[in-house]
């Protein structure tokens, strides 16, 4: 039973944000409640809201001042340059801009991290579509698959991997390299194709559909020019080097796992709003520029937090990882891994990454050994989907309501875009691996 209500948990959560019915703060909060008053848990469910929310916390005050930091990092023209640079490198030509996200957001998702790849990518390359018209879920979904398929060795799926089977990081992930390169072909191939699409509509004079979430015509001239004016009253050249230092401060310590990410973010937008904004009312204008967006991420994420406290907590994320490894017919168990390949990414939108690589992958690795397949099979078919392609459309990652309100797109336009893209990374990959001998058939 547990299993079974949690799975209409998750298909009702997913049907309701990709069809628009409801926001997504509120399906995130009420659909587990409704599942564990179902269950006959209410009377726990504020106690596993409290326990999701005290996860989450850290998470949500980090993004709360990552906006705040790299908002005030944008007002002072920080990106100017490097917005300036991809602009002579693409031109103005939608095929190469979109190829150009591909690559930058692929060049700073390096470091592992999926939040620091979008807070830059996108609020960098944004006002470029913007200006030229271009949509928005176009640079969400490059940009997302771009960070998708980066599953390197220090990326948080490989290293749960490793850790969940107990194998070298490099055992498991060495034999993808291959495969990861196959991938990589594709996003920027895909990035083309989308840009070449943009390129066509935009010279046909194609309005974007009204369903789409991502208008980005919606200003007058004259609102453009003042909002410019606006925008360049605000930008401090003359503190560029510091600024500059500033960011590499900021994102240097948080990769180095010097200090938790919060207190990296709260304290670098301190120093960022004293040091280029001194008088106290002009910070509160930014402040206030920014909140907007911050609240909204705050509110997503600790209803997020409450979400996956509920699922977590009720046991029903359990029942489903158990359910679902037990009744894999036996004709299918010499095949597992290649099963597990094409259903990684869709299992993304039902497991967070904790829940799959430490519960659901050890019990589909002890089935497989139980059929004479190589536990670390599983564990390579899982990265080419499950959080990595999976990752920026999951409702249950921070990183997808990230992609969304950075980019300026509805969440629901963003996935119904993104999934199939993201869906046909995953699959191509998972028949490179075959055909490089990585899984076997």
């Amino acid at each position: 039973m547990l299993a079974l209500i949690g799975a209409l948990a998750i298909v009702s959560l997913l049907a309701l944000i990709l069809s628009n019915r409801t926001s997504p703060l509120s399906a995130l909060i009420l659909v587990p409640v409704v599942a564990a008053l179902l269950v006959g848990l209410g009377a726990a469910v504020p106690g596993y809201i409290v326990a999701g929310i005290a996860k989450i916390a850290p998470v949500a005050g980090m993004f709360v001042f990552a906006i705040l930091f790299f908002g005030i990092m944008t007002d002072v023209g920080l990106l100017a340059p490097l917005v300036s640079l991809v602009l002579r490198l693409v031109g103005e030509k939608p095929t190469r801009i979109a190829v150009g996200t591909a690559l930058l957001a692929l060049l700073i998702h390096l470091d592992g991290s999926g939040a620091v790849c979008f807070l830059v990518t996108i609020p960098a390359l944004r006002p470029l579509y913007d200006r030229l018209g271009m949509d928005r879920r176009v640079l969400a979904c490059t940009a997302s698959m771009a960070a998708g398929v980066n599953f390197l060795p220090w990326t948080g799926p490989t290293l749960r991997a490793a850790a969940a089977l107990k194998v070298p990081v490099t055992t498991l992930f060495t034999p993808m390299i291959g495969v990861q390169f196959v991938g990589l072909a594709f996003v920027f191939a895909a990035a083309w194709w989308l840009g070449r699409a943009e390129e066509r509509r935009l010279a046909s004079g194609i309005a974007l559909p009204s369903a789409s979430g991502a208008s980005t015509r919606d200003a007058s001239p004259e609102q453009g020019h003042r909002d410019e004016a606006d925008a360049l009253s605000l930008r401090r050249p003359r503190l560029l080097p510091f600024n500059v230092a500033l960011t590499l401060v900021v994102v240097g310590v948080m990769i180095a796992g010097i200090m938790e990410p919060v207190v990296v973010f709260m304290v670098g937008t301190a120093v960022a709003l004293l040091v280029n904004y001194p008088d106290a009312a002009q910070q509160r204008a930014r402040i206030d520029a920014h909140a907007r967006a911050a609240l909204l991420m705050a509110g997503i994420l600790l209803a997020a937090g409450a979400f996956t406290g509920i699922m977590t907590g009720s046991g029903m994320i359990g029942a489903m990882a158990d359910t679902a490894a037990l009744r894999i017919p036996e004709a299918l168990g010499s095949r597992l891994p290649v099963l597990v390949g094409v259903l990684a990414m869709p299992l993304s939108l039902v497991f967070d990454p904790d829940s799959f690589y430490f519960g659901v992958l050890p019990v589909i690795a002890r089935v497989a050994e139980s059929f004479g397949t190589p536990a670390i099979s599983v564990g390579q078919a899982a990265l080419l989907g499950q959080m990595t392609t999976g990752f920026p459309v999951s409702p249950l990652t921070p990183a997808t309501f990230l992609v969304a309100g950075l980019s300026g797109i509805e969440l629901g336009a963003h996935q119904r875009f993104a999934i199939p893209w993201l869906f046909a990374a995953s699959l191509v990959m998972v028949i490179a691996a075959v055909l490089f001998g990585v899984l076997p058939l």
